[in-house]
C-alpha cells in the first residue's frame, strides 16, 4: 500500500517502514477508506484501546493524519520536537481547555488537512466505548468540516505479538460514513449532543459487546457499502 500523496517526506518514510515491518506483527484488514474525503479537511474520530491505535489509524488512512500530543513531549529534546513538528504533530495541554490547540486543529482542517482524534480521552482497558469528550465536535462545528468515525479492532494483539513467535493476528480498521454536524460551537449543549452523535456512530461500527456506555442506544446502522483492503 503506497503512502498518501499529500503526506510529508517524514510521513512517507514512516509509512514505507511500517509496510516492511507490518507482516511481522499483524494482518491488516481495512474497510471503508473511500469515506475519507479525497481533498477537503475532516476529522477522523477513533476508539481508543491499549493497542497502537494511532499508528494503525495513520497507516490505514488514505491521507496524512495530523495528531495532537501532550505539551510535555515537546520539551524532551529539540530533535524529537523537530521530528514531531515535521510529522504534523501539534501540542495540547492535557486536562485543560486549550483553546490554542483547538484553534490549531481548526486551522489544520480549514486548510484541507485531516486531524485524528480520540474523543474518549483515555484508553479503554477492555476495548468497550467510554463517554466521549466534546473537543472533536467543537472543532468540526467551528471549522464546518465533516467527522469520519473510525474503529480499530484487536490492535492490542499487535503488542502481545512482540517478542513471540506466534501467528500474526488480524487487526481490522473500519471507516464509517462522514457526519456533518450543525450548531453553535460555543453552545455546550449542542457540542454535547453532537458528541453523542459521534460516539453512537463509533458504536455501530463495533461489535455489540464493545458498545460500552452506548450499549442501550437505539442507533441506526451505518451503510457499509465499502471496499475492503487486506494488507
Amino acid at each position: 500500500m503506497a503512502p498518501p500523496r499529500d503526506a510529508s517526506s517524514v510521513w512517507k518514510f514512516l509509512h514505507r517502514l511500517i509496510t516492511l515491518l507490518k507482516p511481522l506483527f499483524c494482518k491488516l484488514k481495512i474497510e471503508g477508506r473511500q469515506h475519507v474525503p479525497e481533498q477537503a479537511g475532516c476529522i477522523l474520530v477513533c476508539n481508543h484501546t491499549y493497542g497502537p491505535d494511532f499508528i494503525v489509524l495513520g497507516y490505514a488512512s488514505p491521507r496524512q493524519v495530523y495528531y495532537m500530543a501532550k505539551m510535555e513531549i515537546f520539551g524532551w529534546h529539540p530533535l524529537l520536537t523537530k521530528l514531531l513538528v515535521t510529522a504534523g504533530v501539534f501540542p495540547v495541554r492535557r486536562g485543560q481547555s486549550d483553546k490554542g490547540a483547538i484553534m490549531a486543529a481548526v486551522d489544520f482542517v480549514r486548510t484541507g488537512k485531516v486531524v485524528g482524534m480520540f474523543p474518549e480521552g483515555t484508553r479503554s482497558r477492555n476495548g468497550a466505548l467510554q463517554g466521549g469528550r466534546s473537543g472533536a465536535a467543537r472543532i468540526a462545528m467551528e471549522a464546518q468540516v465533516p467527522v469520519v468515525p473510525v474503529v480499530v479492532l484487536n490492535s492490542p494483539a499487535i503488542l502481545h505479538k512482540l517478542g513471540r513467535r506466534l501467528r500474526a493476528p488480524e487487526v481490522v480498521i473500519r471507516f464509517g460514513q462522514p457526519i456533518y454536524l450543525t450548531g453553535d460551537p460555543n453552545d455546550s449543549q449542542a457540542a454535547q449532543d453532537n458528541t453523542t452523535q459521534i460516539m453512537l456512530a463509533l458504536a455501530v461500527l463495533l461489535p455489540p459487546a464493545l458498545h460500552g456506555v452506548y450499549a442501550a442506544s437505539e442507533a441506526p446502522l451505518c451503510d457499509q457499502s465499502e471496499s475492503t483492503l487486506n494488507t
